[in-house]
C-alpha cells in the first residue's frame, strides 16, 4: 500500500495541535477522504508538512490507536481499519430490549469524546476547582438558543435558558418552584410519562388524571378537576404524548391555554420525545406567563449526555434559577461545555439527519410487521403504541414477550393505579441492536398477537 495523500487542516485549530490532528483524522475517515485500508503518512513526514513537531503527530496517532480508531503495526505504519458505521451494543444479552428508545452511534460519540478532550485541554483551572455558576454555562445557553430560536415556543433569549441535570430533573425543579401551600395538586394526562407522577410524589403533591378524546384533554373533565381539586400545575407533552404518540390539536391547545389563564394553572410542556419538526406551537407560545417549555437532547443526540433545558414563563426566571442552583449547586461545566461543542459542531446536522433516517427505517419495519394491528405512531417519534387484540391483557402480554427475551412497557406503567385498564403496550425503537435482531423481535411479537390465549367464561 502507498501512503495516502492527505493533510490535516490546522488553520482553524483551537487548542493543542495533537488534538486538532485527531479531530481532522476522524473527520477525514467519516467523510470518506480516508478509507478502510488507507495508510497514514509517517510521523516525520506529516509533522514536516503540517509544520508541527513529530511528537505532536505521534501523540495524535497513539491516542487514535488506543481508542481503536486507527491500527498500527511495527514496520508497516498506521492504517485506517474497517469502520463500524453503527456500533451495536445491547445493555443485556437476554434479548431485544424495547423498553426505552435507543439511538445508534452515527458519529455523535466521537464528537462527545472530542468535546471532553477539548474541555480537559483548555478549561481554566478555576473551572476544575470551583462550583459551577450560571455564567460558566453561557456557551451552552447560546448553543441551545441558536438551535431553538425558530421553534414556536414563544419569545425568549439565551439569557432566559436554564440548564438542569436532564429532563426529569427539569420537571422536579419546576414543581418545586411553582407548587404552593400544604396540599398542592398536579394534573397529568390519563396515560402519560410516569416521570410526571414520580416528580409530583417527590414534591408530596397528589396527582389527578384527565381523560382524553381524539383532540386531547377533555375540556369538561379538565375544568372540573381544576375546580374540585385546586390544581396548580398541568404536566403534559402537547406535540408527542408519551406513550400513546397522540398530539393535542391546535384548537384544543388554545382552549386549554385559555382555561389555565383563567384559573392561574401553570403548564409544563415536555418536548423530549419529538425528534423532527414541530407539529404545533408549545403552550408557552399561547400563554407565556404560565407555561414552561422543557426538553433534552437525550432522544436526539445521546441519552448519556445528561442535560436538560427549560425556558420558564415570563416573570419566573429568577425563582427557577434559585431552585436549580440550590438543589444541586449547578450542572458541571464539563457537561455543558461538551454539549455546546457537539451542538455547534459542523458535522452535527448530518449526524442528526442520519440518526432520523436510521430510526425511520426501524419504524417502517415495525409498521410492516405489526401494521395489521391497531397501532399509533408518528414520524420522528421513537416508539409505537400498540393496542392489544381481544384475549390479551397488557401485563400478560409483556410476561409472554419477556419469556422470548423481548422487553416492552405495559400500559399499566403509564396510567394511574386506580384508573381504567387499557390493554396496550409501548414498543420503543432500539437503534442500538442489529436490524436482524430487531426484526426477529418484532416477528416474535406478531406471533404472540396472532395467538392470544383462549379464555373460557361461565
Amino acid at each position: 500500500m502507498t501512503d495516502t495523500i492527505w493533510l490535516p487542516d490546522l488553520t482553524q485549530a483551537d487548542g493543542p495541535k495533537y488534538r486538532a490532528i485527531e479531530v481532522s483524522i476522524r473527520q477525514a475517515v467519516r467523510g470518506g477522504t480516508l478509507k478502510c485500508g488507507d495508510k497514514l503518512p509517517p510521523v516525520r513526514d506529516l509533522a514536516w508538512q503540517a509544520k508541527v513537531t513529530p511528537g505532536t503527530v505521534a501523540r495524535a496517532y497513539k491516542n487514535l490507536v488506543d481508542a481503536g480508531f486507527l491500527d498500527a503495526a511495527v514496520g508497516r505504519g498506521t492504517f485506517v481499519p474497517e469502520q463500524k458505521v453503527v456500533q451495536f451494543e445491547e445493555v443485556t444479552d437476554m434479548g431485544a430490549t424495547l423498553l426505552s428508545p435507543r439511538l445508534p452511534d452515527l458519529g455523535q460519540t466521537d464528537l462527545i469524546r472530542d468535546g471532553f478532550h477539548r474541555y480537559a485541554d483548555t478549561a481554566a483551572s478555576e473551572l476544575l476547582l470551583r462550583y459551577p455558576v450560571r455564567q460558566n454555562h453561557r456557551d451552552a445557553h447560546v448553543a441551545f438558543y441558536n438551535a431553538s430560536k425558530d421553534f414556536p415556543i414563544g419569545k425568549f433569549s439565551s439569557d432566559n435558558v436554564v440548564i438542569t441535570h436532564g429532563g426529569q430533573h427539569s420537571i422536579v425543579m419546576i414543581l418545586q418552584t411553582v407548587l404552593k401551600g400544604s396540599s398542592p395538586v398536579v394534573m397529568v394526562d390519563e396515560l402519560t410519562y410516569a416521570g410526571f407522577r414520580r416528580a409530583a410524589e417527590l414534591c408530596r403533591a397528589p396527582t389527578v388524571s384527565v381523560e382524553w378524546d381524539e383532540e386531547g384533554p377533555r375540556l369538561d373533565k379538565f375544568e372540573r378537576l381544576v375546580i374540585d381539586h385546586g390544581v396548580q400545575v398541568y404536566a403534559t407533552c402537547s406535540d408527542v404524548m408519551n406513550p400513546t404518540a397522540m398530539t393535542t390539536s391546535l384548537k384544543r391547545r388554545q382552549e386549554i391555554a385559555e382555561m389555565c389563564r383563567r384559573y392561574g394553572v401553570h403548564i409544563i410542556d415536555d418536548d423530549s420525545y419529538r425528534n423532527g419538526p414541530f407539529i404545533g406551537p408549545s403552550y408557552r407560545q399561547y400563554v407565556p406567563e404560565l407555561a414552561w417549555y422543557t426538553t433534552s437532547p437525550s432522544k436526539s443526540i445521546s441519552a448519556a449526555l445528561r442535560i436538560g433545558f427549560v425556558v420558564p414563563p415570563e416573570g419566573h426566571l429568577n425563582a427557577f434559577i434559585r431552585s436549580v442552583t440550590f438543589n444541586s449547586f449547578g450542572v458541571p461545566t464539563a457537561i455543558t461545555s461538551v454539549y455546546a461543542y457537539v451542538q455547534n459542531h459542523p458535522e452535527m446536522p448530518a449526524i442528526l439527519k442520519s440518526t432520523r433516517a436510521h430510526m425511520a427505517d426501524r419504524m417502517r419495519m415495525a409498521l410492516n410487521v405489526l401494521g395489521g394491528y391497531k397501532v399509533r405512531w408518528q414520524e420522528n417519534v421513537p416508539f409505537i403504541w400498540l393496542e392489544l387484540p381481544d384475549g390479551w391483557r397488557s401485563g400478560e402480554f409483556c410476561r409472554s414477550s419477556e419469556a422470548q427475551g423481548i422487553f416492552l412497557k405495559s400500559a399499566e406503567e403509564f396510567g394511574p393505579r386506580d384508573g381504567r385498564r387499557v390493554q396496550a403496550v409501548r414498543i420503543a425503537l432500539n437503534g442500538g441492536i442489529a436490524i436482524e435482531r430487531f426484526e426477529t423481535a418484532l416477528r416474535g411479537l406478531r406471533d404472540l398477537l396472532d395467538h392470544p390465549p383462549e379464555r373460557i367464561t361461565v
